[in-house]
């Protein structure tokens, strides 16, 4: 629910804020000289005041109040091109050419008003930047030999270790080296819950530590923050135009001069045609072109666009552009990645086996049953010997199994021997040579495929026992050992992934809000897919998927669906990402790849905050098509009024510069949406 604040702090913040912007403030005091030559030469014609007064407080308000009109009209003429201001200076010219110079000054004060108020609402959607550049401190207390450093941020190096105490705002990314603490990540992620920081544990430039002191060692350079690339992304952000907003950019310069054409009309055919007099009709023109000028529905976009994209912000949730807020506003499909969107994405090793049958030699290397050499004593292949060489290949790959299984071996203290020739298959397994064994690691497609050619010895019993474990939800991969070119399991480890505990609710939320479907692409096998989709309510599931395979059925879902949308982390899904229509990305704080490939990015890795960005969006939608019924329905009735009765120019002036500032507040309503 979004609710406009009134309260005096908010007032007062803004005037600081409006003083703060001296270009503003410049269009403020023209505002002002302008109202007061307006009035000043109403009152004099009133008072019958000497000429020289009533035309200077004219003068002035004419001069004042067409400034900003005239040079932007100047500007544009180079390029060339004719903006909506020009409109307006010729209309306040002609009214003081037919004597009506009130009505003139009158226009002028109110076009120049509203260009500060829409400058004001654009600047306050722009404010997020701002507000971000302040989170970040200049300087960082560096520990050199054991004594604390003030140093300028720009001069700290990766590597580094600064320190910072409780309540002290952290200077520049890093990871945590000594001391526990929470740390209040609110101002980057979104997060109103502190989070518990301890050694090892990654930290972020512009965020709050809390309750304890930490040593930070520095792992990024201050323009390569996670605050810094944000800053960067919202400043990009707000420069790229929603698709409407480009459709209007395309249509202004014909609006504008179909605008004259019509007021050119007005004015010869009542005097060519039906022998009018020339005041009253070109009083009429004046006021038919300023009804008609398209203020209104140029800002229209913008005040709503901006805005939400500074709303979503404070919400941990960084919208990549303003054609993605319209985009995701239409959004039916969704389709999730599994692993480390809709689970944890801490996957664990939880069961280890060894083949019945698989033998290990008493120096090191492998044995098996079908290998008989008297010259090498050999015994049972224990379960520390099968981590350890699992260990070894997957210490080479980047996949979260293999992070589970390296993290595994370090909990039990093992030595990781270094493993050579690694290579990986996508989406199947990875093999490696370690102490002169060939090792394979990977899911049953691994040995149906890359060994297929080849006589696997225990494999059945690998693939049964494998099967099963996938019965109960955990991902599994086979070991299998290659000596003397024979192949034979060694055994089989097993995985789970914990489900986010926001994972069920926020599918639940999502199908409140319209979506139509939703689906599962994962890699993972397919019982576990199955058991995953169960769990949350998920209505397709395609599993056992490579990354280009996922491409196929985000385009399927294309073909049935106005907009389909991916959520994934960002790490092996960028083909799925690009291909749909709109892409979201989880985790940006602290991972370089979402926020790289997704045009949304949930900086929070808070996956609830995806029904918060497409109910955001829609509401976005939803304000445009109120903006554009506003600025339509005023030029529309307007119009009509002048070319049926007949209407005078202040009202027309009211109406039109009314419809304007009126869109643009209710565009600034989106700063304050919390769904």
């Amino acid at each position: 629910m979004d609710v406009p604040s009134s309260s005096t702090s908010d007032t007062l913040d803004r005037l600081v804020a409006l003083t703060e912007r001296p270009e503003i403030l410049r269009q403020v005091v023209f505002v002002a000289i302008t109202l007061l030559g307006m009035i000043g030469g109403l009152v004099g014609s009133w008072a019958s005041a000497p000429s020289w007064v009533v035309w200077g407080c004219y003068g002035a308000a004419y001069v004042f109040g067409g400034w900003y009109g005239l040079k932007e009209s100047i500007e544009a003429f180079r390029e060339p091109a004719i903006e909506i201001d020009f409109l307006m200076i010729v209309a306040a010219l002609g009214a003081l050419y037919i004597g009506a110079p009130f009505e003139g000054a009158m226009l002028l004060f109110l076009f120049s008003l509203s260009g500060v108020l829409e400058e004001y609402a654009i600047g306050r959607s722009r404010s997020a930047i701002k507000s971000l550049v302040e989170m970040r401190p200049e300087s960082a207390q560096v520990l050199d030999e054991g004594e604390e450093k003030e140093t300028h941020i720009d001069d700290v190096e990766v590597g580094d270790v600064f320190v910072v105490r409780p309540g002290d705002r952290i200077p520049l990314d890093g990871m945590v080296e000594a001391g526990e603490s929470t740390v209040d990540q609110s101002s980057l992620t979104g997060e109103s819950v502190p989070v518990p920081k301890e050694p090892g544990d990654d930290i972020f430039s512009g965020t709050i530590n809390e309750s304890g002191s930490l040593e930070v060692r520095v792992t990024r350079e201050p323009n390569e923050s996670a605050l810094s690339r944000l800053i960067r992304m919202v400043e990009e952000a707000q420069e790229k135009r929603a698709p409407t907003q480009q459709l209007l950019d395309r249509l202004e310069q014909p609006y504008v001069l179909g605008v004259f054409a019509m007021t050119a009309l007005a004015i010869a055919v009542p005097m060519v045609l039906m022998n009018r007099p020339f005041e009253p009709t070109f009083y009429r023109a004046m006021t038919l072109m300023v009804a008609a000028s398209p203020c209104a529905i140029i800002i229209s976009t913008p005040a709503a666009v901006l805005s939400a994209i500074s709303a979503g912000g404070r919400q941990g949730l960084l919208f990549k552009g303003g054609e993605h807020i319209e985009t995701a506003g239409n959004t039916d499909a969704v389709a999730f990645d599994k692993t480390g969107t809709l689970t944890e994405g801490n996957t664990r090793l939880t069961e280890l086996h060894t083949r019945d049958g698989a033998l290990m030699s008493t120096d090191g290397g492998i044995e098996t049953e079908v290998i008989e050499d008297s010259s090498r004593s050999t015994g049972s292949l224990t379960e520390d010997r099968l981590l350890t060489l699992a260990a070894a290949v997957q210490s080479r790959s980047e996949h979260h199994l293999a992070e589970a299984t390296v993290e595994a071996a370090e909990a039990s203290s093992l030595d990781i021997p270094d493993a050579s020739d690694f290579e990986a298959v996508v989406g199947k397994g990875v093999h490696a040579t370690v102490e002169g064994q060939t090792i394979h690691i990977g899911n049953p497609r691994y040995v149906e495929t890359v060994l297929a050619d080849r006589s696997t010895d225990g494999l059945e019993a690998g693939l049964d026992a494998v099967r099963d474990l996938e019965q109960n939800g955990e991902t599994s991969v086979i070991v299998v050992g290659e000596v003397d070119g024979q192949l034979s399991v060694l055994g089989w480890l097993a995985f789970t992934d914990t489900i986010r505990s926001d994972a069920r609710e926020t599918i639940e939320q999502l199908r409140e809000q319209g979506v139509e479907q939703i689906v599962m692409l994962t890699g993972d096998n397919d019982r576990v897919a199955q058991y995953t989709a169960e769990e949350l309510g998920i209505d397709e599931v395609y599993a056992e998927l490579l990354p280009e395979e996922k491409i196929d059925h985000i385009e399927s879902l294309q073909e049935h669906h106005e907009a389909v949308a991916m959520v994934g982390d960002g790490v092996n899904d960028a083909p799925a990402l690009a291909t749909a229509d709109i892409s979201i990305g989880m985790g940006g704080a602290g991972t370089d790849v979402a926020l790289e490939t997704a045009d949304i990015v949930l900086m929070s890795d808070k996956l609830s905050r995806l029904p918060y960005a497409f109910a955001l969006s829609r509401k976005a939608r939803r304000t445009l098509h109120v903006n554009f019924g506003i600025a339509f329905g005023a030029i529309a009735i307007m119009v009509t009024a002048i070319l049926t009765t007949g209407i005078p120019l202040p009202l027309a002036v009211v109406g039109h510069e009314g419809s304007t500032v009126l869109v643009s507040l209710n565009g600034l309503r989106l700063l304050r949406f919390d769904d």
